[in-house]
């Protein structure tokens, strides 16, 4: 099976997760992180889902699965440990739902995620081997260090100020593709952050404002 990668919008929507153990924690932080308001439905919760708990951080629903629990929903989990239960949920499913390790069943999948600030990185195998997507992370996460995030949220601040006081087009997309390219990366291993940004501020001093109010 062949999937379409897409990002999505969570924040203030309603997800919902079956089950509270260690694979459920996982994917109602990384939920959380991505502000979507999350409903847990378990008898019982990991130590760090009943923290989250106290702290109205989350919704628990605290039994066993019931066909109604995901009205509402805009995404749907199951992660319990029991195959049948997560099966139900598949079924039962109103929005686009992940059964953990089932693929089969999923009309979504969660790929493996590097992040680096602004940027992330979605790995996925399309559910042949979730370790491999996890080994394929880990050497990106190697490649791409902190220092690419830190550039990124900069890039975000030298385009509105471009926008700005550049107002020839041709001039200014000059100078955002060469603060893109991938000279700056090796520039960003080798030089460093600190040094990448003065680098990039001395070249936007040099164009002459442009624009006029």
């Amino acid at each position: 099976m062949n999937y379409y990668p897409a990002f999505l919008d969570i924040s203030g929507k309603k997800v919902v997760v079956v089950g509270g153990g260690a694979i459920a924690e996982r994917k109602v932080l990384a939920l959380m992180k991505a502000g979507a308001v999350v409903t847990v439905v378990s008898p019982v919760l990991t130590p760090r889902l009943s923290r989250e708990k106290e702290k109205k951080a989350i919704r628990h629903i605290g039994r066993g699965y019931r066909k109604g629990d995901l009205k509402g929903s805009f995404l749907v989990i199951a992660a319990t440990d029991t195959p049948a239960v997560n099966s139900r949920v598949a079924r039962d499913a109103p929005s686009p739902v992940n059964v953990v390790d089932v693929p089969k069943e999923c009309t979504f999948i969660a790929p493996s995620v590097v992040r680096r600030g602004p940027l992330t990185i979605a790995i996925s195998t399309g559910g042949k081997s979730p370790a491999f997507a996890g080994t394929l992370r880990r050497e990106l996460e190697r490649i791409y260090g902190p220092e690419v995030g830190g550039y990124l949220t900069f890039m975000g601040t030298v385009r509105k100020k471009a926008l700005a006081v550049v107002c020839d087009r041709k001039r200014r997309e000059r100078l955002l593709k060469d603060l893109a390219s991938e000279q700056v990366l090796h520039l960003l291993r080798t030089k460093g952050l600190a040094y990448v940004i003065t680098t990039a501020e001395e070249r936007l001093r040099k164009l002459t404002p442009s624009c006029r109010s």
